[in-house]
């Protein structure tokens, strides 16, 4: 039986480590669970997720050419659909406007421009201003 990526396979959990579990697949070949893949959320020790000799269902999500297989946990349970997709409210300081984009960005220049003189003339008389002598 050839591993297909995105087929869901039974395994048994035949090693854990620090990152990760081995599962031996029904043709014989040994694939591996990432700790990323095994749980939506943040899984810290793989033995609270895990046994050695536990059955479990994992969906192949990578085949390597050097025979490694990428195996994922959390992609293989089933997922219920979200049917319509949740819109964003929109945030009551916005204000909609009929200015165009032209009207905006030479309001947006004008203050800009004021602003950096505002700013100009603040720094230079902290810093003795034009024509200041030195020395």
């Amino acid at each position: 039986m050839s591993i297909e990526i995105g087929s869901k396979v039974k395994g048994k959990v035949t090693g854990i480590t620090h990152f990760g579990a081995f599962i031996e697949l029904p043709s014989g070949e040994t694939g591996l669970i990432h700790i990323s893949e095994i749980a939506d959320s943040y899984v810290k020790d793989v033995n609270e997720f895990l046994k050695v000799n536990d059955m479990i269902t994992v969906k192949v999500i990578n085949v390597e050419k050097d025979g490694k297989i990428g195996l994922s946990l959390k992609k293989a349970q089933e997922k219920p659909v979200e049917h319509t997709p949740k819109e964003r409210p929109q945030k009551s300081t916005r204000r909609q406007s009929n200015e165009s984009f032209d009207d905006k960005l030479n309001k947006f220049l004008k203050d800009s421009e004021e602003r950096l003189s505002t700013l100009r003339k603040s720094t230079d008389s902290k810093r003795g201003g034009r024509g200041a002598r030195r020395g």
